[in-house]
């Protein structure tokens, strides 16, 4: 294997050193992947947790799937039930509702799907939009508009990092990770 470059970062008092990828031409992020990391999962929800303890709200909403152990351990932190959007459509979801959005990390057009089954844990409630990172905000509204859809309103949205130069003062984070430009590009 070759010796990929990192970006070390702190995350809620652990180091972790993240793999830079190239995304486009020229532009790399570093990647941060919580799954299976037990500590940094555990760490950041508690963190965040406690960054969103006087929000009012009903519930927790995430997209699968790496932010997914952050929002099971908020979800038993908060005391708040959790709903996770999926990516793809099963048979078993019924009548579900979809947005659709950009990935960064693909470049490619995904679908969110709330199940059906979980349209009454959404409908009429507050909901805290977690994600684990936060970079062209193209999940965020995809998640914004699955809460519109389903007559819900987002309370407030956490991150465990946001990513590159845009205005982010509205989400709560951890911290920010830079979008690495190369020089010859």
């Amino acid at each position: 294997m070759s010796k990929r470059d990192v970006y070390t970062v702190q995350v809620a008092g652990l180091t972790r050193h993240l793999p830079l990828f190239e995304v486009a031409p020229g532009v790399r992020i570093a990647i941060f992947n919580m799954l299976g990391d037990t500590y940094v999962a555990k760490a950041a929800a508690a963190a965040l947790a406690e960054q969103l303890r006087g929000v009012e709200a009903d519930v927790l909403l995430t997209a699968e799937a790496k932010s997914m152990p952050l929002v099971y351990e908020m979800s038993a932190l908060m005391g708040l039930p959790y709903v996770v959007l999926r990516k793809s459509y099963k048979s078993y979801m019924g009548d579900a509702l979809h947005a659709e959005t950009v990935s960064i990390t693909t470049g490619k057009k995904q679908t969110l799907y709330l199940d059906e089954k979980d349209f009454p844990r959404l409908h009429g409630k507050r909901a805290i939009i977690i994600d684990d990172v936060i970079s062209t905000g193209s999940t965020l509204e995809g998640m914004r508009e699955i809460a519109r859809k389903a007559e819900g309103t987002v309370a407030q949205v956490a991150a465990v990092f946001t990513e590159g130069e845009q205005d982010w003062s509205g989400i709560i984070a951890l911290g920010n990770l830079p979008v690495f430009i190369d020089e010859e590009s």
